[in-house]
């Protein structure tokens, strides 16, 4: 099982290139509700989501009910500034998808009136309309993940240093003047840009577990696939 990311036809496409890399990163299965406003070959879609895009899980619903038929409503988690209860509140499952409205509407009002137990807002003491989808995303993310202990553990040890490599730090050359001496950041080079999402795969219906007497290639979402390893996202339907 695993936590899931759902965006309701998002409408800035360096938001969702940079939500496709945290899913990436935190191996979150992701789900785009269509319409979208841009194209998945979009420039600033690749760029944000550097090569990172064939490591996504990633589906495509061509709407509303069609997500909705894939996947269980008691799955889902909705999160917008018009909901009243705080983000930490919610009761987060190891199968949870938590669903985000647009940049535009943000999540549709009948949602938020049909489901009002099941949504909630990210706080702003400050003040403003909203959050940046991508860091509203991030945040109600990472605070699953803290809740539910995922992705917890030390980090790896740093490799052990060779004993060819060794040096002390009067070895290092120095500047010849401290005064004038900057310290500048290495800067990346030689950097490919992501290859975007894979073409669609065969529709083949919601993942594991969907509705009950829906059959194989009921159209329930087509999946873009996550690098080729042609495996179904864990703990998809219901």
């Amino acid at each position: 099982m695993a936590l899931h990311i759902a965006l309701i036809e998002p409408r800035i496409p360096p938001n969702t290139g940079n939500i496709a890399r945290l899913c990436a990163a935190t191996d979150t299965p992701l789900h785009l509700i269509e319409p979208l406003g841009f194209s998945l070959d979009a420039r600033e879609v690749q760029r944000a989501g550097l090569d990172y895009w064939d490591r996504v899980d990633l589906w495509l619903h061509p709407n509303w009910f069609r997500f909705r038929d894939a996947i269980s409503r008691d799955r889902c988690l909705y999160f917008s500034a018009k909901a009243d209860r705080d983000y930490t509140e919610a009761p987060f499952q190891a199968n949870s998808v938590l669903v985000f409205g647009n940049e535009a509407e943000g999540m549709p009002d009948k949602i938020i009136e049909k489901h009002p137990e099941r949504c909630f807002r990210i706080p702003m003491p400050g003040g403003g309309r909203n959050l940046n989808l991508s860091n509203a995303v991030s945040v109600v993310l990472y605070e699953a993940m803290r809740q539910l202990g995922l992705g917890e553990g030390p980090p790896p040890p740093p490799p052990a240093p060779s004993g060819d490599d060794e040096f002390e730090d009067d070895d290092l050359p120095q500047p010849a003047s401290n005064e004038n001496a900057m310290l500048r950041p290495g800067r990346a080079t030689g950097h490919a840009p992501g290859r975007g999402p894979r073409p669609p795969r065969p529709a083949g219906g919601p993942p594991a577990g969907g509705r009950a007497g829906a059959g194989a290639g009921a159209g329930k979402g087509r999946r873009r696939g996550r690098g080729g390893r042609g495996r179904p996202p864990k703990g998809g339907g219901r």
